[in-house]
C-alpha cells in the first residue's frame, strides 16, 4: 500500500497507479562516479516505504547491470512495485564507448526477453522506447511493442525523447501510458510540443533529471569537481564558462529555499510537480539517488507548494541557461521538432 504522505497518480488512462514521485535507478550502476551497492539497495527499500512505487531502469544502464541489481528487490515486492525499463540504446561489451539507436522490431523482441531475464520477472509494467531512430517507421516500432503487450510480456508502453507529433502518431497505433524526457527549472524544451500533446492525449509525463543531474541541488558548481568517470564532465552546461553562468542562475532557487526553510533540491522538485497544474497533465518525476538521506529529502518535496511569486522568480531561468543538455542533441526530440 502506498504511504499516505505521498500522493498517487495514474499513468495514462488505464495505466498503473503509482506514487506521484518515482525513483531513477541509473546512478546505482554507472555514470555518476563510484557506486555503493549496499546503500543503493537500502535506498530501494526506503523508497518503497516512503510511498515510491515507480522504479525506473533501462537495459543500457551498466549494460544490463542495473536491471540485475534491482531485480531481487522487484521480485521480493512484486505486488507493490511498478517496474519501468527501456530499450533502444545498443551497447557492446568489447567497446564500452559504443552507442547505437535501434528501433527495429527484431531488436525490440530480443531486448524485451533480455530485460525480463535480467529482472527475473514474467512481465514488465512499463516498457519505454528509450530513443527514437527516425530511419525506422514509428508504426513498425510501436507495432512491435504492442505485440509484446498482446504476448503478455509488457503491460503498458512508453516513449522517451519524442516530439509531440511522434507521440500522437504512436498513440494512434497503441495507447501510450507515459512519455519521458528531461524537464526541470533548467530544461523546458519539452513544453514546445510534447507536453501539450501529452496533455491532450491523457498521457502521463515522467520527467527525468528533474534536479538537473544534481546541479540544481548545489552539490557541485563545475564538472571539474566530479570524479573522472562521471559523465557530467562531458555535458556542456556543467563545464567552463557555462558552469559559472549557470551557477549564478541558481540564486532564486537558493533564495526561495532559504526563505521557506527547505533545500534547493526540494524547490526544484516542487517546481516540476506543479507543472501538473500549469499544463493540465499527470506529472511523475523520477529523481535519481543512491542515498537514503537524499531519498527522504526528495519525497518530501512532492507536497511542497510554491507560491505564485516564487514561481515567477523561477520562470525566466531556463531561457538563460548556457549550454545544451548533451554534447550532441542528435538523439533528442529537440532535433526533430
Amino acid at each position: 500500500m502506498t504511504h499516505p504522505a505521498l500522493p498517487t497518480a495514474r499513468l495514462g488512462a488505464d495505466g498503473p497507479l503509482v506514487g506521484v514521485q518515482g525513483l531513477g535507478c541509473m546512478g546505482m550502476s554507472e555514470f555518476y562516479g563510484p557506486t555503493d551497492t549496499t546503500e543503493s539497495l537500502a535506498t530501494l527499500d526506503a523508497a518503497l516505504e516512503a510511498g515510491v512505487t515507480l522504479f525506473d531502469t533501462a537495459d543500457m544502464y551498466g549494460s544490463g547491470h542495473n536491471e540485475e541489481l534491482i531485480g531481487p528487490f522487484v521480485r521480493a515486492n512484486r505486488d507493490r512495485v511498478v517496474i519501468a525499463t527501456k530499450f533502444a540504446i545498443e551497447r557492446r561489451a568489447e567497446d564500452p564507448g559504443y552507442r547505437a539507436v535501434r528501433n527495429d522490431p527484431e531488436y525490440i523482441r530480443g531486448a524485451v526477453d533480455a530485460s525480463l531475464r535480467r529482472l527475473g520477472v514474467d512481465v514488465i509494467d512499463l516498457y519505454y522506447m528509450h530513443r527514437r531512430d527516425p530511419a525506422v517507421p514509428l508504426a513498425e516500432s510501436v507495432g512491435a511493442m504492442a505485440e509484446l503487450v498482446r504476448a503478455g510480456k509488457v503491460r503498458h508502453l512508453g516513449l522517451s525523447e519524442v516530439t509531440g507529433a511522434e507521440l500522437r502518431e504512436a498513440h494512434a497505433v497503441h495507447p501510450i501510458a507515459a512519455v519521458q524526457s528531461e524537464w526541470s527549472v533548467f530544461s523546458r524544451d519539452v513544453e514546445r510540443s510534447v507536453v501539450p500533446a501529452a496533455a491532450g492525449l491523457g498521457v502521463a509525463f515522467v520527467p527525468y533529471s528533474p534536479l538537473g543531474r544534481g546541479f540544481l541541488t548545489g552539490s557541485f558548481q563545475d564538472a571539474e569537481q566530479l570524479p573522472a568517470d562521471d559523465f557530467r564532465r562531458t555535458q556542456p552546461r556543467f563545464t567552463g564558462a557555462n558552469a559559472k553562468a549557470n551557477d549564478a542562475l541558481l540564486e532564486p532557487v537558493r533564495r526561495i529555499a532559504a526563505d521557506r526553510g527547505v533545500t534547493p533540491a526540494q524547490v526544484a522538485l516542487a517546481w516540476v510537480h506543479q507543472r501538473a497544474q500549469v499544463h493540465g497533465l499527470t506529472v511523475v518525476p523520477i529523481p535519481g539517488t543512491r542515498k537514503r538521506t537524499r531519498l527522504a529529502e526528495n519525497t518530501a518535496a512532492a507536497t511542497l507548494e510554491l507560491h505564485p511569486a516564487e514561481l515567477a522568480l523561477l520562470e525566466p531561468v531556463a531561457g538563460e541557461v548556457a549550454g545544451d543538455r548533451y554534447p550532441s542533441m542528435a538523439n533528442t526530440q529537440v532535433e526533430r521538432e
